[in-house]
Order: C-alpha cells, then structure tokens, then sequence
C-alpha cells in the first residue's frame, strides 16, 4: 500500500493533473479532457497516462477511442494514510502538551 500511496500522492502533486482529476468527469475522451485546460492535447495524455499509472483512472476501450473513468480505491487509500499518519502526530503532540 505504502507504494501505491506513494505513486498517487506523486500524480496528484501537479496541478494540471489536481485540475484533470477535480473536473466531474467520466468515461471522457482526452479531447475531452483538454477541452477546459490550458494546456495541449498531448500533455492531457501524459497527465492522463500518469493518473492512470498511479491507477487513478481507468482506460476503457472502445473500437478506435479511449476513455477514462476515476478510480476511488487509491484514493481511499491515500485518506487512510493520511489519517493514520496524522492521529500518529496528535497523540505524539497530546503527549508533548502533557509533559509540560
């Protein structure tokens, strides 16, 4: 898990790919995609191709086009690391607090 975390948390440290994955999209085209960024259609595909090796999204094949959906799981995974890790520092902080 902890590589997954990290591959999502490094897919979701760029901006345009934060704006990719914000968008309340599914089963959309990368022109699709690109439609509302500024940037090209072909750095959409390597923001999609990152988001779906962190496994983010999903391609879906069709005849001659692709399209992709979100995937929640790794990003429920990444809430849950998140989560632990934190209530790991609070009760470190809590216990600092109670020395003094």
């Amino acid at each position: 898990m902890q590589d997954r975390t990290q591959a999502v948390s490094s897919a979701l440290a760029d901006a345009t790919r934060r704006d990719v994955v914000q968008r309340r999209w599914d089963r959309q085209r990368r022109r699709e995609l690109a439609a509302g960024l500024s940037v090209s259609r072909q750095a959409v595909v390597k923001h999609v191709s990152t988001l779906g090796a962190a496994g983010l999204v999903a391609p879906q094949r069709s005849v001659r086009e692709v399209r992709y959906s979100v995937t929640p799981a790794p990003f429920e995974d990444a809430v849950d690391w998140i989560t632990t890790v934190g209530a790991k520092w609070d009760a470190r902080l809590v216990s600092l607090r109670d020395q003094f």
